[in-house]
């Protein structure tokens, strides 16, 4: 019989791919450093609610100080900026050819894969809209991507049973051989949804005012010119064509994609970016620091310019640490820099 899939926090992602593989039948163990959320999902139950589909169960639930054993399967959902914290309480609990999952944003498989080895990493890309609302309660906001991958290009039996692992929870679920593709190809979009918590108007707010499309084309612009130079060609999702932000491309490519970002952000049930939830309601630092900023650091050491990504990552600091306030004066900072 299969060991448990341990999933290493049960916030958003984590917490929603978990109830789905529980309900499905799968043996499922959260693991969270919120005391507080770990006792409701193991007790009254982890209760998915939203548009998509409303059900509570409970799983099986302990903090990182409370697991034992070692298992073959991790699927890392924590924040970007936790992964460091995270991989040394995770590592002893990997089996010896077990692998982590890393369904999160960014790219973190770097990461992963230097603490625990490539051949024991694979990689995902994560599209849905959830936010984690406190003990026990996620809102599943509205389906999107999930491409699962391994991080070798390779295609093997372990990458075929998480694939049909992740179908369980979204139908339409890839299995590509470009994981990387895929990542640098929302890297853009993360990019313009960090630059949306600027303010407190809504995701889709800020896609449709026509003032800020020069932000939004020169994120896209400058995400893609780094991932080209790095030998990658990003994959598009749903409407999301990174590719239209290429050099060359004319703005009604652009400006396209951003129209389109403006209707799919429309129909969820989450209104605001996460980034926009750390800062407003939650009051923790983002994952600025850990996600977007690395694209201006590779940026540097290919004489790459990223003036607009670099001024949202100044500029989401400046929010953390309380010299600025989300408003659209500071999003105006943004449009000045470019």
């Amino acid at each position: 019989m299969a060991d448990p899939i341990v999933i290493w926090g049960a916030g958003a992602i984590g917490g929603t791919l978990g109830a789905y593989w529980a309900r499905a039948g799968h043996d499922v163990l959260l693991v969270d450093t919120v005391a507080e959320h770990v006792e409701a999902c193991r007790t009254t139950g982890l209760h998915i609610f939203g548009p998509v589909e409303d059900f509570r169960l409970t799983i099986p639930a302990v903090t990182p100080a409370e697991l034992k054993g070692t298992y073959s399967r991790i699927v890392l959902a924590v924040k970007a900026q936790a992964t460091k914290d995270a991989l040394p309480m995770l590592a002893p609990h990997l089996a010896p050819g077990g692998y982590v999952f890393s369904a999160q944003n960014g790219l973190n498989e770097v990461e992963i894969a230097e603490a625990v080895g490539a051949e024991r990493t694979m990689g995902c890309f994560v599209n849905f809209s959830a936010d984690w609302h406190g003990p026990g309660e996620i809102l599943y906001g509205s389906r999107g991507s999930v491409v699962v991958g391994e991080i070798d290009g390779s295609v093997r039996d372990r990458t075929r049973a998480m694939f049909d692992l992740c179908r369980i929870f979204e139908p339409d679920a890839i299995l590509t051989e470009d994981i990387w593709g895929y990542l640098w190809g929302k890297m853009g979009y993360g990019a313009m949804l960090f630059a949306t918590a600027l303010t407190h108007d809504s995701m889709t707010e800020n896609f449709a005012d026509p003032a800020r499309m020069k932000a939004w084309l020169a994120l896209g612009r400058e995400v893609v010119a780094v991932a080209l130079a790095r030998g990658v060609a990003p994959r598009g999702f749903g409407g999301y064509e990174p590719m239209a932000f290429a050099p060359g491309r004319p703005d009604a490519d652009g400006i396209a994609v951003v129209a389109w970002l403006r209707e799919f952000t429309s129909q969820s049930a989450k209104t605001h970016s996460g980034i926009w939830r750390d800062l407003a309601v939650r009051k923790r630092k983002t994952e600025a620091a850990s996600q977007l900023n690395i694209t201006p650091r590779l940026a540097a050491e290919l004489g790459i310019p990223t003036p607009a990504l670099s001024a949202v990552g100044r500029l989401i600091a400046d929010i953390e640490e309380g010299r600025r306030e989300q408003s659209r004066d500071t999003f105006q900072a943004l449009l000045d820099s470019i």
